[in-house]
């Protein structure tokens, strides 16, 4: 029996870590290491289709829901043989679920990643990430995103005069800058890239191999850009604090500026420090996660359920297109 245990990051925009608990075609997934939603699917339906079988899409089935406080809340029961052999498969995962979320956080996997690529055909910015080479054959956009929360809440005086907002900016600026090109890269333990095909490109920079400084660690490659530009991707940056965090190849320079970021939303921090790999500056979290403790005890100051993001919750548009 093969159980896995991994992490994978949720692009374009970042937004954060999924857990992952898997066997087989079923999975339980977090991304606070406290809400569960576990799912089956039937990839028997796939057997024989080939290479058709990687863009083929089985749908989920809602094993169950569970927390440690509430336990498991079932999903629908199907009264039929297939759906026992999924059932079977769901509580091997739920059995496992019950274990291992003690070892959270766990460890990336999503080592194939999808760059955008600038004129110079230079990483310009990271569209998505795999686990697998044969996942590659998926085609997301090509165009990077700032993400709709960031259209509506980040803000940054770095450029002035602006007509639009911040978010709507960054996204305009960043695909002016690239080729429209995008590459695969199979990401070594060094942080070196192997670089694979090519999406929209000639097959011409397959094989070459870059070095890990060629990647920005934080998503977003700022060494070209003027002063005013750099800051915009650092204020940017420091929105997204709370999700960064949740990275684990993070130097500790980087990392206790981020926490200082992060300690703005204390919310955000408070929802996501189960999960960070590291901390710098214990007392000053702990700090924000008490503040974002006294926001919910005031009146209107916890989200209804029906304002809780869903944990398939993905950016309007960011779907693969054919």
């Amino acid at each position: 029996m093969q159980i896995e245990c991994y992490a994978q990051r949720l692009l374009n925009p970042f937004r954060g870590v999924v857990h992952i608990i898997r066997y087989q075609s079923a999975e339980a997934v977090t991304t606070d290491g406290v809400e569960w939603d576990i799912y089956v699917s039937n990839d028997a339906l796939l057997e024989g289709l080939g290479r058709a079988g990687r863009r083929a899409q089985v749908s989920d089935i809602r094993y169950g829901h569970w927390s440690a406080e509430k336990g498991l809340k079932r999903g629908p029961l199907y009264p039929s043989d297939d759906f026992k052999r999924l059932e079977d498969m769901g509580a091997v995962v739920y059995e496992h679920l019950l274990t291992m979320q003690r070892e959270l956080p766990f460890a990336f996997h999503d080592q194939f990643e999808l760059w955008l690529l600038d004129r110079a055909d230079r990483p310009l910015a990271l569209l998505h990430s795999v686990r697998t080479d044969s996942e590659t054959d998926t085609r997301p956009p090509l165009d990077w995103r700032a993400g709709l929360a960031a259209q509506e809440t980040f803000h940054s005086t770095a450029i002035a005069g602006l007509q639009e907002s911040a978010g709507a900016y960054l996204t305009r600026y960043m695909n002016n800058l690239s080729s429209g090109v995008a590459q695969w890269f199979r990401r070594s333990d060094d942080g070196a890239g192997l670089g694979l095909h090519t999406l929209k490109g000639s097959d011409a920079l397959r094989g070459r191999v870059l070095d890990a400084d060629a990647f920005a660690p934080l998503f977003i490659a700022t060494r070209w850009m003027d002063a005013a530009h750099a800051q915009l991707v650092r204020d940017y940056h420091a929105w997204q604090a709370p999700w960064m965090l949740l990275l684990g190849h993070l130097d500790v320079a980087t990392r206790s500026a981020l926490e200082a970021c992060a300690c703005r939303q204390a919310e955000s921090v408070d929802k996501h420090y189960r999960l960070y790999p590291a901390v710098v500056d214990r007392a000053a979290l702990q700090a924000a996660r008490v503040a974002a403790a006294l926001i919910r005890s005031q009146p209107n100051g916890k989200q209804s359920a029906d304002e809780v993001m869903p944990i398939a919750y993905i950016e309007l548009g960011s779907t693969e297109s054919g």
